[in-house]
């Protein structure tokens, strides 16, 4: 005999129109309830039927991730892996799964938008894609709830970590030790985030009265090891070669370690070098580098919350902006100037 959601509310001795609110996902039920409600369903052995619940409340409790980046890296990108990681794990916690959106299904040929229709998602979660794009625009300019990463839309929340605050904490980091020669290789220049960090690179050189030679600020790719050698490379043969050296981000470590030290140049001794994201696996290396810690699981919780939020009250969630705190991570790839 199957086990129905009566059984679930006799078992922990509750109403059944509170077991549907936790089954439901309505947001005007306690922790302590949702979490009693599901031991006891998990013990009696209730699974809702998720048709059911569809047709119920018009919802399809599906939510749409939408991740394109340009290396083609998926789900083993070193950042937005563990951003999207905790965002799956919030959303499952409120009862959603999680859909990623592209262009194809089998033989089909579709927009973003198309593929949320014919997934029939409840909202849309958008990180690293081209947010120019014009079908990414279409995409947020619809009627489907959207939250958006690293990326500010007037019409849509959108969480962000603090790059302003990261790339300035690095460049007072290298002053405070004596470097006077810093130069930066960003990312590309297609995002909020890359303009942010150059931003505050530039000013941050200017608030400790540092020029910044022609040359010093260098166009290079995000997470792209062999990008960074030529790059890097070109700055050594410098004569007034910098002194230190800010990477677009942590997985550009192992390249720059790997050019320098076929150069003969050690790091710290010769060059401070100093990444971006606080990628656990990179600290593994030696010298341990110094770099900015990006709060991937509070960025990917918070898009999850945010998106959740519009998606139960449409009309009175607001399209604000939530700013992730970074952190500076001191390592040892970083060393005081050689006089």
């Amino acid at each position: 005999m199957a086990v129905t959601i009566r059984d679930v509310a006799r078992r922990c001795q509750m109403s059944i129109a509170t077991v549907s609110k936790v089954f439901n996902g309505y947001p005007d039920v306690s922790d302590a309830t949702r979490r009693q409600v599901m031991e006891a369903a998990h013990e009696i052995g209730y699974r809702p039927n998720a048709l059911a619940r569809a047709l119920k409340t018009n919802r399809s409790y599906n939510i749409g991730v939408l991740f394109v980046d340009e290396n083609v890296s998926g789900l083993t990108h070193p950042f937005f892996a563990a951003v999207l990681n905790a965002f799956k794990a919030e959303s499952e916690a409120h009862g959603f799964d999680v859909t990623f959106i592209n262009h194809n299904i089998g033989a089909m040929d579709m927009t973003f938008l198309e593929h949320c229709h014919y997934r029939n998602v409840d909202g849309v979660c958008l990180a690293c894609v081209d947010f120019t794009a014009p079908e990414v625009v279409e995409l947020v300019n619809s009627d489907i709830p959207c939250v958006t990463i690293d990326h500010r839309f007037e019409n849509r929340p959108c969480v962000m970590s603090d790059n302003l605050n990261g790339i300035r904490m690095l460049v007072d980091r290298a002053v405070a030790l004596g470097h006077r020669r810093i130069a930066y290789i960003h990312g590309q220049r297609n995002s909020l985030v890359t303009e942010n960090r150059i931003s505050s690179y530039l000013q941050a050189m200017q608030a400790h009265g540092l020029s910044v030679p022609e040359g010093y600020l260098v166009a290079g790719r995000y997470d792209d090891v062999e990008n960074i050698r030529p790059r890097l490379k070109a700055l050594m043969a410098r004569e007034d070669w910098p002194t230190c050296v800010l990477l677009p981000d942590d997985a550009s470590y192992f390249g720059a370690l790997d050019t320098l030290r076929g150069m003969d140049i050690q790091v710290p001794e010769d060059v401070s070098v100093a990444g971006y994201d606080g990628v656990r696996s990179v600290q593994a290396v030696h010298p341990r580098l110094t770099t900015v810690r990006q709060n991937s699981e509070a960025m990917g919780r918070q898009a999850a919350l945010r998106l959740i939020d519009h998606i139960d009250h449409p009309t009175t969630a607001a399209n604000d902006e939530v700013m992730i705190p970074t952190e500076l991570i001191e390592g040892e790839s970083m060393g005081e100037v050689r006089q």
